[in-house]
């Protein structure tokens, strides 16, 4: 990634209507601060718009997609598109690409959550521009608990500032795993909670201190978001075979490895290569 650069443009009001309401947005955000507002706006669009799915098990277009996702995400895009920036949702793709800042979302993460009432599910949303991810929040839909990052801005709990455990080894980590490891690889104790990009940032606020993708199924949504909140607490997130995370490609699947220390992650990432490759 190259440095970091300050990023200004101008923004104008604008009112959508949307099945449920009419929401307020800015055109052309593209500073942190206002970038953060229109995460807001989006958020409560994708809640909205669940409020309105009468059935949350109703199923989608495609297998383990529900129709509260396409909903949710409908209402999500409209919102982001007219607020001028590209859009990558796992939901329906690329929008506006040559847009300078693309919002990488998944409108409702953990959506098998969402469907069973379990509340462990979220809308993450995250900025990223030439230089890396910007911006980003992850919002807990069922409790409304909302986790911010700014690039070199540090990162918050419901504005309340964010620091990893310290945990430097696997054999004292409490560890979130997403999928099913045939063997144990030596963490303390695991947790398999159901999304992603909530597992990740409980590693940034210190209840975890690690997470290990056994699935290597984790595309660009699931963690992109956490992985600035992550970052700003101190922590690590790295690809257990290598490979670049931050990325734009829809068809992209990677093995996210979150961690509270570079060492945790080396051990965690270590462990996925020798028993899980």
């Amino acid at each position: 990634m190259k440095p970091a650069t300050s990023s200004t443009a101008t923004s104008q009001a604008c009112q959508i209507a949307l099945g449920w309401g009419v929401i307020a947005v800015s055109v052309v955000v593209v500073t942190p601060d206002g970038l953060l507002e229109l995460f807001d706006a989006t958020t409560a669009a994708v809640a909205g718009a669940l409020r309105g799915v009468t059935d949350r098990r109703g199923k989608g277009e495609r297998a383990g997609q529900y129709a509260l996702d396409l909903a949710t995400d409908a209402a999500a895009v409209e919102v982001l598109t007219s607020a001028g920036v590209g859009v990558l949702s796992e939901e329906s793709g690329v929008h506006h690409p040559e847009r300078s800042v693309t919002v990488v979302i998944d409108p409702v993460d953990g959506s098998s959550n969402c469907s069973r009432g379990i509340p462990w599910y979220a809308c993450s949303l995250a900025a990223v521009d030439r230089d890396g991810v910007l911006a980003s929040t992850v919002t807990n839909l069922a409790s409304g608990t909302t986790y911010r990052a700014v690039r070199g801005g540090g990162s918050t709990r419901d504005g309340a500032p964010l620091a990893v455990s310290g945990c430097s080894a696997l054999g004292d980590a409490m560890v979130a795993l997403n999928g099913w490891s045939p063997l144990h690889l030596g963490w303390r104790q695991y947790r398999s909670l159901g999304a992603t990009a909530l597992d990740i940032c409980l590693v940034a606020e210190g209840a975890l201190d690690g997470y290990l993708d056994c699935a290597d199924q984790n595309a660009p949504w699931d963690y992109l978001g956490a992985m600035l909140v992550l970052a700003e607490a101190g922590g690590v997130l790295l690809d257990a075979r290598g490979q670049e995370l931050v990325v734009l490609d829809h068809a992209a699947r990677r093995a996210p490895v979150a961690a509270a220390t570079a060492a945790l992650a080396d051990e965690l990432a270590g462990a996925h290569r020798a028993v899980l490759s």
